[in-house]
C-alpha cells in the first residue's frame, strides 16, 4: 500500500467523528450513526484506492449502511480490503459517555478475515505481553503471564471487561485473582486498543464482543506489536452455517493474528467522538471544531496522533440543521 494512504484515511474517520458528535447525549443513536455513515462514505470517494468492504455496519446495530461488498475510493490506486465501523459506539454517544470512535481499517485485498456478524470471544494484550497469553488457558494464568511480562503485580493490573451478565464468571474470576477491572458498557474496540498503551492504565482485555470489531481491533494490535486471539461464538445452526462457509471446520477454533490479518501491511485510523483514555473527544467552539486521531500502519511501526482543526463555514455539512 501507498503511504499516502495513512493521511487520507483519517480524513475519513474525521468526517465521520464530526458529523457523529453533534449527536452526542441526544438518545438517539441512529441518527448519530446515519450521520457518521454518509460523512465516511463521501469521503471515502475522494481516496485514491480501489476499496471493498469485507467488514460493514452489521446486523446487531440495525444499520448496515456500509455493506459488505460495497465499493469504496476513487477506483484508481492500491487495491485492498476495508473493514469500517462508522460509530463504534452508538450507544455511547447517545448517552455522551466515554470512548466512543469511528474507525476503520484497511489492508492488501484477501488479508482481512471476512468475519460473519456474529459474536466473538476475545483477547486482547499490548506488546510487552504479545505471545505470552493463551484464550483457552485459565483467566487467572493469563493474569499472571501479563503481570510477568510487564513487571507488575497482578493487583496492580487492570483488566477491560464489557459490562454484561454473560462475563460474571470471568469479573468473579478477575477479582478472585487480585487484579482491578475496568467495565465498559459497548466499545470492545477502544478497550483492546487500549492495553497497547500505558497512559490508559488498562493491560488485558477479556470478553465477548462482535467478530467484526475483533477484527478491526486485530489490525490496530498488529500495528501496535500486540496481539488478539479470537473464537467465534456461534448460537443457532445458521451461525454455525456462516462459519463453515467461510472454511472454518471448526466455528470454535482459536483464531490467532496471522488468522484475523494476514500480511505485514495493514493500516488502522480512528478519532475520538466522545472523551477517552486514548483520543480525546470532538470540540465544537464557534466556527471551529477540534479532533483527535491516530494512525498507525503495521508496515513501518509508525503511530501519528493527529490533531485537527476544522473550520465549520468552509464545512457545512457538520453544522446542525434542527
Amino acid at each position: 500500500m501507498e503511504r499516502s494512504l495513512t493521511l487520507e484515511l483519517v480524513r475519513v474517520t474525521e468526517a465521520a467523528a464530526l458529523a457523529s458528535a453533534r449527536w452526542m447525549g441526544r438518545g438517539k443513536k441512529e441518527d448519530a450513526d446515519d450521520a457518521a455513515t454518509t460523512a465516511m462514505r463521501a469521503v471515502f470517494d475522494t481516496v485514491p484506492m480501489q476499496g471493498t468492504v469485507v467488514i460493514g455496519e452489521g446486523e446487531m446495530d440495525e444499520a448496515p449502511m456500509l455493506y459488505i461488498g460495497e465499493k469504496l475510493g476513487q477506483g484508481i490506486g492500491p487495491e485492498v480490503d476495508v473493514a469500517v465501523d462508522p460509530l463504534e459506539g452508538t450507544n455511547i454517544v447517545a448517552k455522551g459517555t466515554w470512548n466512543a470512535l469511528t474507525v476503520l481499517a484497511v489492508a492488501d485485498r484477501g488479508n482481512l478475515l471476512h468475519a460473519p456478524d456474529m459474536y466473538m470471544d476475545k483477547l486482547a494484550v499490548g506488546p510487552e505481553a504479545a505471545g505470552k497469553v493463551d484464550i483457552t488457558a485459565p483467566i487467572i494464568d493469563n493474569l499472571k503471564a501479563v503481570a510477568q511480562a510487564k513487571g507488575k503485580d497482578i493487583s496492580d493490573l487492570v483488566a477491560c471487561v464489557m459490562d454484561r451478565e454473560r462475563h460474571a464468571s470471568i469479573i468473579e474470576q478477575i477479582r478472585e485473582a487480585g487484579a482491578r477491572i475496568k467495565l465498559i458498557s459497548d466499545g470492545d474496540v477502544a478497550g483492546a486498543i487500549n492495553t497497547a498503551f500505558e497512559h490508559t492504565g488498562v493491560d488485558i482485555l477479556f470478553g465477548v464482543g462482535g467478530a467484526p470489531e475483533g477484527v478491526i481491533a486485530a489490525v490496530a494490535l498488529k500495528c501496535l506489536g500486540g496481539e488478539l486471539q479470537g473464537r467465534l461464538v456461534p448460537h443457532n445452526e445458521a451461525e454455525f452455517e456462516r462459519c463453515k462457509k467461510m472454511g472454518l471446520a471448526d466455528p470454535r477454533q482459536v483464531l490467532l493474528m496471522n488468522d484475523l490479518v494476514r500480511g505485514d501491511d495493514c493500516i488502522f485510523a480512528a478519532t475520538g467522538v466522545t472523551e477517552g483514555e486514548l483520543l480525546k473527544g470532538v470540540r465544537f467552539e464557534g466556527t471551529s471544531a477540534f479532533t483527535q486521531s491516530v494512525v498507525m500502519r503495521a508496515k513501518s511501526g509508525t503511530v501519528r496522533f493527529i490533531d485537527g482543526q476544522h473550520r465549520l463555514e468552509r464545512k457545512p455539512q457538520f453544522v446542525m440543521k434542527d
